[in-house]
Order: structure tokens, then sequence, then C-alpha cells
């Protein structure tokens, strides 16, 4: 019997998806239940700016389209509306809505909870730990942002 090679980037998958489960499940349980896996990923790259489509595809790693329909369907929820930016009315942005910042206020409360949680189980040094190490330049485009910054 050999022992199974386990990947870094297995594992971060691996949280990923249950990060990703946790955030949804507690947006469930305060009513969002049409809130999709999809819609918290896009929802987890807007800020407090209002972001272009463009921007947000390329973040996702999906096609412009494809975020078209997903931030389409947050919009028929009211959570998010489109915008037309100040420089260029031909480009549309997506910013959270009224009911959007709600949501994301209450998801910012679910994290705080989804932490202590971790805290817990994996001790506060560790967690620290995880966040100190998850936090670091992993490339060099990454290190020459953190030295403009």
């Amino acid at each position: 019997m050999t022992d199974k090679k386990i990947y870094l980037r297995n594992l971060l998958l691996g949280r990923s998806t249950w990060m990703e489960e946790q955030v949804v499940a507690m947006a469930r349980a305060h009513g969002y239940t049409q809130v999709t896996p999809a819609m918290s990923r896009l929802f987890g790259h807007m800020g407090s700016q209002p972001i272009g489509l463009s921007e947000l595809a390329r973040r996702l790693s999906v096609s412009r389209q494809a975020v078209h329909r997903l931030a389409s369907e947050a919009a028929r929820l009211g959570l998010v509306e489109f915008v037309q930016t100040p420089e260029d009315a031909r480009v549309v942005c997506l910013q959270f809505s009224r009911a959007g910042w709600a949501m994301s206020t209450q998801a910012a409360r679910d994290f705080e909870e989804l932490e202590a949680s971790l805290r817990e189980r994996l001790g506060t040094r560790n967690l620290n730990e995880l966040k100190r190490l998850l936090s670091l330049a992993w490339s060099d485009e990454e290190q020459e942002g953190s030295q403009n910054a």
C-alpha cells in the first residue's frame, strides 16, 4: 500500500468548498433561500463601490455573459442593481442594493460566527497562523502590489 500524495490545491479546494457550503447554509437560514453558491461567490468579489461586469468575470474566471446572467438573477431578487459609471455611460457596473447591503451585513456576522467556530476547533494560534499564511503574497504580482500599497 502506498501513501497517496495530498496536494495543497486539493486541500484548498476542499476547504473553499466547505466554506461556501457554510456561507450558503447560513444565508438560507436567514431567509436568503434563493442565493446560490455562484451568487455567493459573486457577492464575495463585490466591494463597497460599483464594479464592472468584466472585472467580476475576470475575478471569477467566467465569461462576462455568465456574470451578466448571474447578476440579472441577483437583481431580480433585489440584492444588486446595475448602474452606469459617470466616466462612461456604456460601462455597466454592479453594486449592492439596500436589501443587498442588509444581506451583506448579516453575512459579515455569519463570517464572525464561522471564524469563532473554527477558533474553537483549531485553536486561536492555529487559526491566526492559517490566516497569516493565506495573506502572504504568493506571486511576484502580489508582492509588487503589496509594496506599492
